[in-house]
């Protein structure tokens, strides 16, 4: 349970160091991201097989499947289920890409704050200015670490949701 708190009080003392964009922008960008990415995975795990069974239902109920109309019907129901599967990856995608900007953003805030405290004071003191950049480059990690991290999870959805509705493509056949 000790562990637990240090390791708690460790990263809020890190979010703390870390300025106004880690705190407001980064933490809040990652913490969406990892839902996201398990709202999908669970999705995967328990909804998308009922809803691939529904749509075979769906397309077995159909006699006659050879016809121009059944190839409109069955592109139908591909793109309703396909919509399903996809849902929230473009947003995954972009929350990704933002990640790094927003830890750009954060040095740059931090290193407006140090430039300012070396006009004010004369910017002779080496030891304030350099505490002061390391603090200012913390955003850019976390924003890296957490793009990082991101298109891990990206990369392992977006390949889940290609074999899945290419599954699905190939169990809607035209043969009957």
């Amino acid at each position: 349970m000790y562990a637990l708190m240090d390791a708690l009080e460790g990263i809020g003392d890190f979010i703390n160091m870390g300025g106004e964009v880690l705190k407001y922008c980064i933490v809040p960008l990652l913490l969406l991201l990892w839902t996201l990415i398990f709202e999908r995975v669970w999705y995967f795990k328990t909804s998308l097989k009922g809803d691939v069974q529904a749509a075979i239902d769906t397309w077995e109920e159909r006699a006659e499947r050879r016809s121009k109309r059944a190839h409109q019907v069955r592109e139908a129901i591909i793109s309703r289920v396909s919509i399903k599967i996809d849902e929230n990856m473009t947003l995954i995608k972009t929350l990704v890409a933002l990640a790094p900007l927003f830890g750009l953003m954060g040095t740059v805030w931090g290193m407006i704050n140090v430039f300012d405290i070396m006009g004010i004071t004369g910017g002779g003191d080496a030891k304030s200015m350099a505490s002061g950049v390391f603090k200012a480059t913390i955003p850019t990690m976390s924003g890296m670490v957490t793009a990082i991290s991101g298109v891990f999870g990206y990369t392992y959805l977006d390949r889940v949701t290609a074999r899945e509705k290419s599954l699905l493509e190939d169990h809607l056949t035209m043969d009957h």
